[in-house]
């Protein structure tokens, strides 16, 4: 694995996958599963902090100005769960999606894009509530982040309850998956929230479990994300 900036590196033909990440970002996922696949890859930071996202030369990799972005020889992908789709079905020697064809792998479709489109969209508008009103309407967005909260939590009982259903470790049982990978990235999210997703009886476990694996260590120590992790 290879680490660069983007600013002082614009985007080039490169032999080797490339992750344009920020730590703790939607990034995260895609980084814990390119160290579990154990590919060569190499890390672009896009600092978001210096408006990275929104210069023009990231914005011809994702017109949308979101993180992150893969490159793979010719193919240029953007959102997160199409990227750890690409990912799996890539490297299927890493075992990260059950086998075509298979309620196993009807069931990753379904939590993966419930993970995306649902908790995944409530979080967005607890960490944003001001896009939802009139700029200035302060108790508007207070009220917005409110009711995002509450429907978070909503929303991780339901993922609890998988997990105590699972029949395994993982969130679709015996097997790790993409979707465990995109799981950890959304429950750290909630860690300063009222109930976090590590108060959760069948969460908190999972988070540690989740929290041993090599990849996620690697990704930790790279990103220099502090604690709590989770």
């Amino acid at each position: 694995m290879m680490e660069d900036s983007f600013i002082s590196n614009p985007p080039k033909a490169s032999p080797m996958i490339q992750l344009f990440y920020y730590p703790s970002n939607a990034s995260m996922a895609p980084h814990v599963l390119l160290r579990e696949i154990g590919a060569p890859f190499e890390l672009r930071l896009v600092d978001k902090d210096q408006n990275e996202h929104k210069s023009a030369d990231y914005l011809k990799l994702n017109p949308n100005g979101l993180i992150p972005v893969l490159v793979d020889g010719d193919l240029v992908l953007y959102e997160c769960a199409a990227i750890c789709l690409h990912l799996a079905d890539t490297h299927p020697e890493a075992k990260l999606a059950p086998a075509l064809g298979t309620p196993a792998r009807a069931q990753m479709y379904k939590w993966l894009i419930w993970m995306t489109n649902t908790l995944q969209a409530t979080l967005l508008g607890y960490f944003y509530p001001d896009r939802a009103v009139n700029p200035g309407n302060t108790e508007g967005a207070a009220q917005v982040k409110a009711q995002a909260e509450a429907k978070v939590a909503s929303l991780l009982e339901q993922l609890d309850a998988q997990l105590a259903s699972s029949g395994g470790p993982w969130l679709l049982g015996a097997d790790y998956s993409l979707t465990d990978a995109y799981a950890l990235m959304l429950c750290r999210w909630t860690r300063n929230m009222a109930r976090p997703a590590r108060s959760y009886a069948h969460i908190g476990p999972y988070l540690q479990r989740l929290l041993e694996r090599p990849a996620v260590k690697e990704m930790l120590a790279v990103e220099q994300l502090p604690q709590p992790w989770i």
